[in-house]
């Protein structure tokens, strides 16, 4: 059984704002903005909501197939993934464009400013699927070229294969008519509340219209946790995991969704696979950068036990956690 990765891969150059974004912008000038924040740190860390979502999978002792455009400084990273034991195939590499960017500012209360320079992603994979199996097979479609969010979506609806659609940071380079057709061939639709509210604006649809495309409409909420909502009336609140220390709320959306997928291959019922996500999203939160936590599975379902009282799960990590 394969899991399909249809996202960016990237640089993350990180900063931190040592004070809050909502003090230097005015309402009333919103339409003049002009503004400068500087920060008190950058770091560039291994980014991209697809290498994201592939690395908490490895922690889950998942070998996510990536599938996404790169450029000619992308060796590093790819020398990361090689080691992780990753299949690379879908990693298509361009020699004369440079691997996407990010440029992502947090101030003091978690709020995020980011800058995306598409570079390669905009560029399809072209990747072939020579060894699809619609009945086992599970993919996602997050973040990376239009091109490729379309494609990948029409290709999976076409066959059978059970997805989740997670347009997030791309919902403005689709066309409604794209949103439309990936949200219709979604198993799951994902977002964050912002995220949810652009796409009911851009489609003028309610809540129960969306459920009325996709069987489930998963939002997360921060801090807040996230709600699981069903085509058949169901809604239902994932709690938040109390954090140790709350350091960086870059990744965590990918995380949970890597425990998303990991819950849905592992035969877990919805919600209970977003309580996994949600436990997996904790332990980025803690940590500096999309890629830098680790936890062991002891560890893992002690936190799955202590907040939602889960069964443990058996599970081998791809990489050293210990």
């Amino acid at each position: 059984m394969s899991i399909y990765i249809s996202g960016s891969l990237a640089y993350d150059r990180v900063m931190s704002f040592p004070g809050l974004f909502s003090q230097y912008i005015l309402p009333d000038k919103i339409s003049l903005l002009n503004v400068c924040f500087p920060v008190s740190r950058m770091e560039e860390k291994r980014g991209g909501s697809g290498g994201n979502i592939a690395y908490t999978l490895a922690l889950l002792g998942e070998k996510g197939l990536l599938l996404s455009s790169v450029g000619r400084d992308f060796g590093p990273y790819m020398d990361f993934l090689r080691g992780l034991g990753l299949p690379l195939e879908g990693i298509h590499t361009l020699p004369d464009e440079l691997t996407a960017g990010a440029y992502i500012t947090t101030d003091q209360q978690a709020n995020q400013i980011t800058v995306f320079h598409s570079a390669a992603m905009n560029t399809p994979c072209g990747y072939a699927f020579s060894h699809l199996d619609p009945k086992t097979d599970l993919a996602i479609i997050s973040p990376v070229g239009a091109l490729d969010m379309e494609a990948h979506a029409r290709f999976y609806h076409e066959r059978g294969v059970r997805y989740i659609f997670d347009p997030g940071q791309q919902i403005a380079a689709l066309s409604p008519q794209a949103l439309l057709a990936g949200i219709s061939g979604a198993a799951v639709l994902t977002s964050n509340a912002y995220e949810l509210d652009l796409i009911l604006s851009i489609l003028n649809l309610k809540i129960q219209d969306l459920l009325a495309l996709t069987p489930a409409v998963i939002t997360t909420l921060a801090e807040q946790g996230s709600i699981v909502r069903t085509r058949d009336g169901g809604e239902t609140l994932i709690r938040a995991v109390p954090l140790k220390q709350a350091q960086d709320p870059t990744g965590a959306g990918d995380a949970y969704r890597a425990g998303l997928l990991k819950g849905l291959r592992l035969g877990l019922s919805l919600e209970d696979a977003a309580r996994l996500g949600s436990a997996c999203a904790s332990f980025c939160v803690e940590k500096q950068g999309a890629q830098e936590h680790l936890f062991s599975p002891r560890e893992l379902n002690q936190r799955l036990q202590k907040n939602y009282a889960l069964k443990p799960l058996a599970f081998t990590p791809l990489l050293p956690v210990n």
